[in-house]
């Protein structure tokens, strides 16, 4: 494994400034696109993109070859999304929907070996296929980071519980679903902003990051302030309407 990919759980735990975005496409040659960006991660949208297992193995692949972060947003939390994502290379899950420290605590110990925990295998990409010994693959868990998505007001409720259970990593604050959930039709309002503030708290009393989406850069430089260190910055789908948007307005003289 390159040393980006490697070393990826630390850095985030650092809290230094990360910039990332969603990949919809599942194309391995955007991944090999986006690795010429300087981007810190790729997150490969599981939930809301048509990644079959196939097209989740062939991005990741590329990912692991080229050094570049895989992160994989589950479709749903359950184990065997875990899994799957993990044996296929993913450095790490984002977990949609955690409403409670329950469900957080359930996908921790599913990503990570041992008793009722994630399932071993010696012949994947995670394991070096076949090539590596079994306490070399074990010690990989130190790697693998789990970041919950706080996308309901249930749970910003228990964004503290959340935060404090081993093996979360990060938290997600998710403005789009939260603002539904509050009842708003735009990501600025007062509700989302006192929920970033409440999950601000809760991860830096639990010492852990504090990660979300945002359309744009200035966006991001906008909820700095509000202790976010890992952006997810739109997605590919977003930058190539901009662009192309961009080059027709030449057609307009």
């Amino acid at each position: 494994m390159g040393e980006r990919t490697a070393g990826f759980r630390a850095r985030l735990g650092r809290g230094g400034r990360m910039a990332g975005t969603f990949l919809k496409t599942p194309a391995p040659e955007l991944v090999e696109v986006l690795a010429l960006s300087g981007l810190d991660f790729l997150c490969l949208d599981a939930e809301h993109a048509p990644f079959g297992r196939r097209e989740m193995d062939l991005c990741c692949g590329i990912g692991r070859a080229l050094d570049l972060p895989i992160l994989v947003r589950i479709p749903a939390a359950r184990e065997e999304h875990a899994l799957q994502a993990l044996d296929a290379g993913a450095v790490g899950l984002v977990v949609p929907h955690v409403l409670s420290a329950g469900r957080a605590a359930a996908m921790a110990r599913a990503a990570r070996f041992g008793r009722g925990g994630r399932g071993y295998a010696g012949s994947s990409r995670w394991a070096g296929w076949a090539s590596r010994a079994m306490p070399d693959v074990l010690a990989q868990d130190a790697e693998t980071c789990v970041i919950a998505q706080i996308e309901e007001p249930e749970g910003v409720e228990a964004a503290r519980e959340i935060a404090g259970t081993p093996g979360i990593d990060a938290l997600f604050v998710g403005p789009a679903d939260l603002s539904v959930g509050y009842g708003h039709q735009s990501i600025d309002n007062p509700d989302v902003a006192a929920a970033f503030a409440a999950c601000r708290e809760a991860a830096e009393a639990a010492g852990v990051p504090l990660a979300t989406w945002v359309p744009n850069a200035a966006k991001a430089a906008e909820w700095a302030d509000r202790g976010v260190t890992a952006f997810v910055v739109g997605s590919e789908h977003a930058w190539m309407l901009a662009g192309a948007r961009e080059a027709a307005r030449i057609a307009d003289g």
